[in-house]
């Protein structure tokens, strides 16, 4: 009897170390990566690791696997918050940055960096200025101010204008004086740490959570941080992944990508309405090159990029529609142009393929603009969700995007 006893005890012992050693996380990273890590280290902590969806009616209509990248689900609720935490603790290691000295960090932003640098700054112990164009949803500066920031709104403006929102945060960086601390200035749009950022987290995420199986990478650019660093990843590990440009209209980056020169046809038609991109979508789209999206067309080497397509400010509400309608995906407009794009290049590349794009933000920042459905019917467009994706199919052939 002891004897048998003593061998069920082995038995399950040895079982235990075998469940053990495949169940447990091999290092500290791997804890974070797969959930195992169960209390986070304060708010910046949660940031990063966001979930793939599977965006169901995108891809059960394409006969692809069409996966959004839930950026909204970071604490700050955007992609944003990446860089933000990225850029301080490096500035941070670099003595740039020092907590509770009265150090501020300064940027010029559409909305969500700002948002995101609000965030991470008061959780490390410091001041935050945020510029921000004067046209962008007051809920933006809203959220900001209730993250502590200090918000400065100014007209919009080219960037070769000193007054430029940009430019204006560069010169308060400058001149701001404490007694002890500093200031520091961001700089997204040319800051290769923005770049970095995306291709140490964002694009390690991808391929883990796809195993690998990735066809295609589609997604906008504002600051070009987030194209540059995740196909750069993505690319120097998966043979054949595509990754295309999402551009919106007024924005010369299509051009550039398709056709090597940067032109909007809105400077054509002389009917802009911007100063930046003649487009309802914010935080998306220009008409320069930053230093991060350059690095997608090196000089003298090959466009890191197979095409680009261009959506339509109608068919970016009429996305968002759609998706709240048949997914209950409450999106801004920058994933909403993510997704048009997606459901092009699905068509393009045929069924079978995966094809990943991010949901940087919610429409919960977009309630005042591009969620307003008064707002979006006086400019002429249907706020009503499509009956098919066969409406899109029909616009994007009108547009010659079908095949970028």
């Amino acid at each position: 009897m002891e004897r048998s006893t003593a061998c069920a005890l082995a038995v399950c012992l040895a079982a235990g170390v075998v469940l053990y050693r495949v169940c447990r996380p091999s290092s500290a990273a791997e804890a974070k990566d797969t959930g195992a890590a169960e209390v986070a280290n304060g708010v910046v902590g949660l940031i990063g690791n966001t979930p793939l969806v599977r965006i169901n009616s995108l891809s059960d209509a394409t006969g692809c696997e069409i996966l959004g990248k839930a950026e909204f689900l970071n604490p700050g609720g955007s992609s944003k918050d990446r860089i933000a935490l990225y850029v301080i603790e490096r500035a941070e290691q670099e003595g740039l940055l020092v907590p509770h000295t009265n150090s501020c960090i300064f940027e010029g932003t559409s909305g969500s960096t700002g948002i995101s640098l609000a965030m991470v700054a008061r959780a490390k112990g410091y001041l935050c200025h945020i510029v921000m164009p004067s046209d962008q949803a007051i809920e933006k500066s809203q959220l900001l101010e209730r993250h502590g920031a200090t918000v400065e709104r100014v007209a919009p403006c080219s960037i070769v204008d000193k007054n430029n929102f940009v430019n204006v945060a560069r010169r308060l960086a400058q001149e701001y004086r404490s007694d002890k601390g500093r200031g520091y200035f961001v700089d997204q749009f040319e800051n290769p740490m923005n770049f970095e950022a995306h291709y140490r987290t964002t694009g390690p995420e991808i391929l883990r959570q796809t195993h690998g199986r990735v066809d295609a990478f589609v997604h906008g650019s504002g600051t070009g941080g987030t194209i540059a660093g995740v196909t750069w990843f993505l690319k120097q590990r998966v043979p054949g992944v595509r990754s295309y440009l999402a551009d919106p209209q007024g924005s010369g980056l299509a051009n550039k990508v398709n056709h090597g020169v940067m032109f909007a046809d809105t400077e054509r038609e002389g009917t802009r309405r911007r100063q930046q991109v003649d487009t309802l979508v914010e935080g998306v789209g220009l008409n320069r090159l930053t230093r991060n999206f350059a690095r997608l067309l090196p000089q003298g080497g090959a466009s890191m990029l197979d095409g680009a397509v261009s959506v339509s400010d109608a068919d970016a509400v009429r996305m968002s529609r759609w998706l709240m309608a048949n997914d209950g995906l409450f999106v801004g407009s920058s994933a909403s142009i993510n997704c048009v794009a997606a459901l092009s290049i699905a068509r393009f590349l045929g069924p079978g393929h995966t094809i990943v794009t991010i949901l940087a933000d919610s429409g919960q920042r977009h309630l005042t603009k591009f969620w307003n459905d008064a707002a979006m019917a006086d400019l002429g467009h249907s706020v009503v969700a499509p009956g098919s994706l066969d409406e899109f199919a029909q616009l994007l052939s009108l547009q010659g995007s079908t095949k970028p």
